[in-house]
């Protein structure tokens, strides 16, 4: 069937160029996620659209440092939901709940901070995980590679190292 000198074919080849955002409407609201552990994180902590401490020390040293306000209250409502301590960003001087890897830092150096999260306990956050193909490819093999759940939520790779959670790759 033609219409207009283009086939139903051709026409229905712009679906395939959905955004990815816009393809992944099924998961929204924690629709697909099996484990309660990352139900439980999408629903209180990446659905709020609120702060929800009263206590925001991980929102106000990252607005300070340019994040955008909606991912620097996910990340806080996670600091609070997962009742961390301390967190850190681009090192892992101090013993510390979460560290925060911002594109600051290289690839080695990215690589060998994670694997000594992974020792320590630590979660790990990998901002902007697919900001060129070099970080993409840097974020799939570290979470090939991590032993633990892990969750990716487009603006931020989450790398837990909870031995109690099973591995497991989210994409939220």
């Amino acid at each position: 069937m033609k219409l207009n000198g283009r086939n139903l074919k051709r026409r229905l080849y712009g679906l395939t160029t959905i955004p990815q955002r816009v393809a992944r409407v099924r998961y929204f609201r924690g629709h697909g996620v099996h484990s309660p552990f990352v139900y439980q994180l999408v629903r209180q902590a990446f659905m709020k659209g609120k702060l929800q401490t009263s206590e925001p020390v991980l929102y106000e040293a990252l607005v300070q440092r340019g994040f955008v306000k909606k991912r620097a209250v996910q990340l806080q409502n996670l600091y609070s939901h997962c009742d961390y301590r301390s967190f850190s960003i681009d090192s892992l001087a101090n013993p510390c709940d979460l560290c925060l890897l911002t594109e600051a830092i290289g690839e080695q150096e990215t690589i060998e901070l994670v694997e000594r999260a992974a020792m320590r306990h630590t979660t790990v956050a990998l901002m902007s995980p697919y900001n060129g193909r070099e970080r993409t490819d840097l974020c799939r093999r570290l979470t090939e590679a991590h032993p633990c759940t892990s969750v990716d939520k487009r603006a931020f790779l989450l790398l837990f190292s909870d031995s109690k959670l099973p591995k497991q790759h989210y994409r939220i």
